[in-house]
């Protein structure tokens, strides 16, 4: 290591290059992945209206209860269909557990937020107003059109989304009295991860962040940042679930994945500071699942997602 670079430093700039690598992978994938839930299920796709956005927004959707559980999408996120779906069977897991399932899709490297300037990438040029059709179309669609409350739900997300879940469920509670993250970005206007985001951004398709939330020293970046939202989450009294690996690789993970190790290195920094900063402000309604292994990849958020279902129907079903 040069003199004077501190091993954080280090490995942020090396988890930036590594999290472009892993967006070029992860956008290989297939539309027609084997992992895709068996098709007997009764899964809706919807095209709910954004005035907000100007267009229809495309959403899976399996009802199962009065409450629901959104799964938000990663950096790579797509227009057809949502990454928790092209990934894993999430409609089987749900199926018959009471709550419904809501699965956006879109929002390439949007960080499921109101930007604010038109968000130019990918050859076009979209208005990116995520937070209002989370909290306000979408909702109110749901109940009018599926019987699904507009309050007492839950918000999941992985990669990109985890942070904005936190964020949603911390300005919006009656919204979401649930919110999950999956190796989540929880710390993201501090020290290098403005610079990660901006290099991930332009990776996953040429956006710019400074469209988004304007430079670093912005304050929509502590705006969006859950670390400094922590107590939010606290006086809300919020149910949370936080996972992020330590970059090891287990039995889930096969191949070379440096990409997502390092990634994942970076990530579980930026959640044990949130965690900290949780616990200070005097919060316990959390599980925070870090274990000896785990990297950024689907196979690990599955198996989360899996293990938080019990806690879900207690929490959201019997809302």
């Amino acid at each position: 290591m040069a003199a004077g670079v501190s091993p954080w430093r280090r490995l942020m700039v090396l988890s930036a290059a590594a999290l472009l690598v892993l967006a070029a992978g992860l956008s290989a994938g297939s539309a027609t992945s084997s992992a895709w839930s068996r098709r007997d299920l009764p899964i809706e796709y919807l095209m709910v209206p954004s005035p907000s956005m100007h267009r229809q927004i495309k959403v899976e959707f399996q009802g199962g209860g009065p409450h629901a559980v959104y799964l938000l999408d990663g950096m790579l996120a797509r227009d057809d269909y949502n990454g928790w779906d092209i990934h894993l069977p999430v409609f089987e897991w749900f199926d018959q557990s009471g709550l419904s399932l809501v699965l956006p899709t879109g929002g390439t490297a949007s960080f499921y937020c109101d930007w604010y300037r038109p968000a130019a990438g990918n050859g076009g040029v979209w208005t990116y107003k995520w937070e209002t059709f989370l909290t306000q179309e979408l909702p109110q669609w749901l109940a009018a059109n599926k019987g699904i409350s507009p309050t007492g739900n839950a918000v999941v997300g992985a990669s990109m989304s985890g942070s904005a879940a936190l964020i949603l469920a911390a300005n919006h509670p009656r919204d979401f009295g649930y919110a999950a993250s999956m190796s989540g970005f929880l710390n993201l206007s501090a020290g290098q991860w403005p610079s990660l985001v901006s290099a991930a951004q332009l990776g996953a398709g040429g956006f710019h962040s400074d469209a988004m939330w304007g430079s670093a020293t912005d304050p929509a970046w502590a705006a969006h940042d859950p670390t400094v939202n922590a107590a939010k989450l606290v006086a809300n009294n919020t149910r949370i679930w936080v996972y992020t690996g330590n970059g090891g690789q287990s039995d889930l993970a096969g191949g070379n994945k440096l990409d997502a190790s390092l990634l994942e290195s970076a990530t579980r920094l930026s959640n044990k500071v949130f965690q900290s900063r949780y616990k200070a402000a005097g919060g316990h309604n959390g599980v925070f699942n870090f274990p000896d292994n785990g990297t950024h990849t689907w196979s690990y958020w599955g198996a989360q997602l899996r293990a938080m279902l019990p806690d879900l129907r207690r929490v959201v079903g019997a809302g």
